[in-house]
């Protein structure tokens, strides 16, 4: 059954007064869109407003997102302070990202680093990973370790070296691993919450604020294949 995420079942990972860190479920979609579903930046800031008695409007700063179907670590910014410094952190890469995903085909080796030109399709939402610079492609690079085999699967550890739209869930299927899940991107089946077996694990980054460094654990979904990673 799948649980969206609300003010009193939020999965708090960090807070203070000027971020706070979240865990998302599959299904919870980090920002508004065409689909009108309440986001997750909407159930932070009636969260806030409940816990403090806050009167009036909430400031709260998106400064990234995850895809729809991915579960993890999202980090809003509870001051403009905040949020201009973390965007800058984030533009400019000084923030390390380690995601899990559990795929089925297992990759030819047990760790690598994929660099590929993806190149996104906006009508169908996709990107397509190449091998060689195509017109409108833009590099993408990740490494990835295989850190656990399951029966009729493999979960690989993935650090991000650049932050391109899909970039795993593209990569990966270009070298026939397709996350368990994603049917966008080769997988054979979804899964029955809709959701697919990648999630953003851990994040580390200095604090836009006090300047202390600051690492992010989240716990995997409850269900038997994370249990078994």
């Amino acid at each position: 059954m799948k649980i969206v995420s609300d003010k009193n079942n939020l999965q708090i990972l960090h807070e203070d007064n000027h971020i706070i860190v979240v865990n998302k479920r599959v299904g919870d979609i980090v920002q508004g869109d065409k689909t009108g579903d309440k986001p997750l930046s909407d159930v932070v800031k009636e969260y806030i407003k409940a816990k403090y008695n806050k009167p009036g409007d909430v400031f709260l700063g998106v400064i990234h997102r995850l895809d729809r179907p991915t579960t993890g670590i999202v980090v809003f910014a509870r001051t403009s302070k905040a949020l201009s410094r973390m965007n800058e952190l984030f533009s400019n890469r000084e923030t390390k990202k380690t995601y899990w995903a559990v795929v089925k085909n297992k990759p030819k080796e047990a760790k690598a680093k994929l660099v590929h030109y993806l190149k996104r399709n906006e009508k169908n939402n996709t990107s397509k990973a190449h091998l060689k610079e195509v017109p409108d492609s833009k590099l993408a690079s990740l490494d990835y370790t295989i850190i656990k085999e399951l029966q009729n699967y493999t979960a690989l550890e993935i650090n991000l070296h650049t932050g391109r739209h899909h970039q795993i869930r593209a990569q990966l299927s270009a070298i026939g691993s397709s996350i368990k899940g994603d049917l966008k991107y080769g997988a054979d089946r979804s899964n029955p919450d809709g959701g697919i077996h990648l999630h953003a694990r851990k994040l580390t980054f200095v604090h836009p604020v006090s300047k202390e460094n600051i690492t992010i654990i989240a716990p995997t979904p409850d269900d038997p294949i994370w249990n078994a990673v």
